[in-house]
């Protein structure tokens, strides 16, 4: 799972949206709320791409292959508390019920946790379903060079770019 930037606020939209039209919360201050989600998405993805970026250098200073990125971006995930990939969704949808708990603007919520999910779940894998489908076309563009090499990594992130940028991302 992916989340981009550019999605968030249509999925904190969306989310609220929902929520209120099937009466599970009741809010007076619907831009509120879709800020209070929005944040808990822009925090995952800064978290996310944190630890990235923690994981790369930590594998550049071992002299580690890039086979080993995934294993140490785990590892610290798990250390921080905080879950990426498929479990990203349900780790998400936590945080967002969570900040409604504690929101101002969430005056009741009537519905339990995991209806919420149900509400919520389909709109946060809509639209970051996209990911595969782009990976899968980067990856199409690079097919001749072999992944874990340093020009694949350089390679693969030009055309991830090349096509966020034509899709809007």
């Amino acid at each position: 799972m992916r989340l981009f930037s550019g999605k968030i606020d249509i999925i904190a939209a969306e989310i609220t949206n929902n929520l209120i039209d099937k009466e599970q919360i009741e809010t007076e201050s619907p831009d509120e709320v879709e800020q209070d989600i929005a944040a808990v998405l822009k925090e995952y993805i800064r978290t996310n791409r944190d630890l990235t970026e923690k994981a790369k250098d930590m594998c550049e200073v071992r002299g580690l292959p890039y086979s080993s990125f995934h294993k140490i971006k785990r590892q610290m995930a798990e250390r921080a508390g905080f879950i990426f990939g498929d479990e990203a969704v349900d780790y998400i949808m936590d945080q967002i019920i969570g900040t409604f708990m504690h929101s101002q603007f969430v005056e009741e919520i009537f519905a339990e946790d995991h209806e919420l999910k149900v509400t919520m779940r389909p709109v946060i894998k809509s639209h970051t379903e996209i990911e595969d489908e782009i990976d899968k076309e980067a990856r199409d563009k690079i097919k001749n060079l072999q992944e874990g090499t340093r020009d694949w990594e350089i390679e693969y992130k030009r055309a991830m770019d090349q096509v966020k940028r034509r899709r809007g991302l």
